[in-house]
């Protein structure tokens, strides 16, 4: 359910259509110009991402990975437009199919975005008996609300974003992914997630997921990561578990003992560390930390729900696991 603030279908309709500076292609889709791909490097507003920009190619630079650059092959831009709160590029690829880029970064694509969200999801709710209540932090794709409905025990499932529109351009354009929000269970809150873990009861939720906080790595030292990370931990119930994105075991700076040890403080109970491969991501790997709070031990590397390509409840994902598995762990 979503609350008021969500922009409607025809608000996205008119920014998919209208707009001074859109121009249509003749399927209706807006079509690729100079405009939309410069001849000129143009570093993004307030991030530290960069385009360089290559006719009729996307490429990505990141100054934390210096010497490389992600590029991929633009067949159609299906959207570009601003929301209150980020410059948003949908593209069709050659390779990828549907790529959604927000301020300059990468989100997702359609081939490899399920080897994220599943691990993001199944890590931690197979870690744990039967969890019922799950709050998701960003996630606005909806691709983790469709995992997490795969589990017939979860009763509730919030999920705090902060743009209402980003939501439901992921809805026109992303449909198999966006499906998540078609599960009953579902209630969608429109704002900050810090604000909105202030004002969680403790030991609300069995799980939380997080997928608006950057990458766990050196700039969690920061007080501010610290601060919100014990709001995390406070709206956990005792044994309840957090899973979040972490740095790929090839980010030269990344000290996956000092970040586990960190966590320990925070969260009083298990820590440990896995990955998986997204070929779009930066290395090719991506990695989660998972923390459990003090309470019933949590042991991450040996599952206690099994959810695999034999389990016959999808809920509304349309067909069963792509990669994870109750085998498919990657711990350090």
């Amino acid at each position: 359910m979503a609350n008021e603030n969500t922009v409607t279908s025809s608000e996205i309709s008119n920014n998919l259509h209208g707009g001074d500076d859109a121009i249509m292609s003749e399927d209706g889709k807006k079509a690729l110009t100079s405009s939309t791909i410069s001849s000129d490097v143009e570093e993004n507003k307030g991030d530290s991402f960069m385009f360089i920009d290559i006719p009729g190619w996307y490429c990505e630079y990141n100054p934390l990975w210096p010497g490389e650059s992600h590029s991929l092959k633009i067949e159609n831009v299906l959207f570009e437009g601003k929301t209150q709160h980020a410059d948003v590029l949908v593209f069709q690829s050659s390779a990828y199919g549907k790529v959604l880029v927000l301020d300059g970064s990468l989100q997702l694509t359609e081939l490899d975005e399920f080897a994220y969200q599943e691990m993001l999801t199944h890590l931690p709710l197979c870690s744990i008996p039967n969890p019922k209540k799950v709050l998701v932090i960003g996630g606005g794709d909806g691709g983790i609300l469709r995992e997490i409905s795969r589990h017939s025990s979860v009763e509730g499932i919030d999920i705090c974003d902060i743009d209402a529109m980003v939501i439901d351009i992921y809805k026109h354009f992303f449909p198999d992914i966006a499906i998540g929000y078609n599960d009953p269970r579902v209630t969608l809150f429109v704002g900050d997630g810090i604000e909105f873990l202030n004002s969680v009861v403790q030991g609300t939720y069995d799980a939380i997921i997080l997928d608006a906080f950057h990458m766990m790595g050196p700039a969690a030292k920061e007080l501010g990561d610290k601060v919100f990370l014990e709001s995390v931990a406070n709206a956990l119930r005792p044994g309840g578990v957090l899973c979040a994105p972490a740095e790929s075991l090839w980010f030269e700076n990344f000290n996956i003992e000092e970040i586990k040890a960190e966590c320990r403080q925070i969260f009083k109970g298990s820590v440990d560390y896995a990955w998986t491969t997204v070929p779009t991501y930066p290395s090719g790997l991506i990695g989660f930390i998972l923390c459990s709070t003090n309470g019933p031990p949590v042991d991450f590397r040996h599952p206690s729900t099994i959810i695999d390509d034999g389990n016959e409840y999808h809920g509304v994902a349309k067909g069963p696991l792509k990669f994870y598995n109750s085998e498919v762990t990657f711990p350090i």
